[in-house]
């Protein structure tokens, strides 16, 4: 049994994806799954953006104009305020999460599709 290391050069080269030209780029862009790609992507990250540049806009303007709610006690020395802006890390990384499992599930497939089409020039 052998159990020396493989020698340079012994081993067969790890097979090397083709490299498209710009051409190529511009006219997967331009294909209909790409489109297709670039939807679902947006459909999801724009309305979760929105919401929460709402929520943390709303976040902003009750600590500076509704002083007198953000500093209602909840529970001990636990205000509204303090509440609220946990909520905003909990949210933000909700948001990531929920945008991982998206993209794993529904874009990620997609792109490694299209991708591989482009690197095998079909």
């Amino acid at each position: 049994m052998n159990t020396a290391p493989p020698q340079p050069g012994s081993a067969a080269p790890a097979a090397i994806p083709r490299q498209p030209g710009p051409g190529r780029y511009r006219e997967v862009q331009r294909s209909p799954e790409f489109a297709r790609l670039r939807h679902a992507q947006r459909s999801f990250a724009f309305p979760l953006t929105l919401a929460f540049t709402g929520w943390y806009l709303l976040y902003v303007l009750l600590s500076n104009y509704a002083g007198g709610l953000m500093a209602r006690e909840l529970t001990g020395h636990v205000n509204v305020a303090f509440a609220l802006g946990l909520a905003q890390f909990l949210t933000t990384f909700l948001i990531a999460w929920w945008y991982a499992r998206y993209a794993a599930a529904r874009l990620d497939p997609r792109a490694e599709e299209i991708r591989g089409r482009m690197e095998g020039g079909a």
